[in-house]
């Protein structure tokens, strides 16, 4: 008997580890496309809104091909973070749209959709959620600096970024539908799991994703913030003589405030 079982086992052990190494290419390729999105130059406006995400889902290929009639489609993974900026391993999804109308061509895209609200990323994290399909969550998607947005995107749920190469000039997100692939969990975390169990609850983790959270550390760091001494009120004018000079402050004693530092944390619980 238990040579039939190690049997079964050994024929599994090729297709378990393949599953796996197919999420695990996705991650990588996540793990890139945040790198990509998210440095050099004309950046400021993803990374000011990574820098207040919940969440974030990231999708390093969506393809779109058409002629009349068109579609994309791409797997996407989503990670969010706790209170103590920890960010979580990830949980996966797939993109997928469809258009109509006097079009041909293809188009390659790397997308960034940031989660600024909490009802954002409950509204995400259903079975399938369109993104602008539901009036309770606002959703937007830039293609310029957050200082050429509506009002409208500053306040958005949801705010989505995309850079494309193709002959389209871009691709629009709004309806397209966002659904899980708990198959997919499955394989990379080894057990039936949900997608709010692995993001929010942060029950499982993978030292595959370890990169990838490192790098949503690095650009999701909180800015820091000169303006709060200055919202203080000044002072009153005194007519008397100036005190002599303070002594230097303690050493332990901050002398400014300072952007959260990214780090590495404890990998969430198993």
């Amino acid at each position: 008997m238990l040579r039939y079982l190690l049997a079964a086992l050994l024929t599994l052990a090729p297709a378990l580890a393949w599953a796996q190494s197919e999420q695990q290419t996705l991650v990588d390729r996540a793990t890139l496309s945040v790198q990509e999105m998210l440095s050099g130059a004309n950046t400021g406006d993803r990374v000011w809104a990574m820098q207040r995400a919940r969440a974030v889902m990231v999708c390093p290929r969506v393809f779109r091909a058409s002629f009349i009639i068109g579609g994309a489609g791409g797997d996407c993974v989503l990670a969010a973070r706790d209170g103590n900026g920890s960010w979580s391993s990830p949980a996966f999804f797939q993109l997928s749209t469809a258009s109509f109308g006097l079009q041909a061509g293809i188009q390659d895209s790397e997308i960034l959709i940031t989660i600024l609200t909490e009802k954002g990323l409950n509204a995400v994290m259903d079975s399938r959620f369109k993104l602008g399909g539901d009036a309770s969550v606002a959703f937007a998607q830039m293609g310029a600096g957050v200082e050429g947005a509506t009002t409208a995107a500053l306040r958005a749920d949801i705010l989505a970024f995309s850079q494309s190469s193709g002959l389209y000039a871009g691709i629009s997100l709004n309806g397209s539908l966002l659904a899980a692939k708990s198959e997919w969990d499955r394989a990379y975390y080894g057990q039936d799991i949900g997608a709010r169990e692995i993001v929010v609850d942060m029950k499982v983790s993978n030292p595959g994703a370890d990169p990838l959270r490192a790098i949503l550390a690095k650009y999701g760091a909180a800015p820091s913030a000169p303006a709060a001494n200055a919202a203080l009120p000044s002072p009153p004018a005194s007519t008397e003589a100036p005190a002599p000079a303070s002594p230097p402050a303690a050493s332990g004693a901050p002398q400014s405030l300072s952007p959260v530092q990214s780090q590495d944390l404890a990998p969430p619980k198993n």
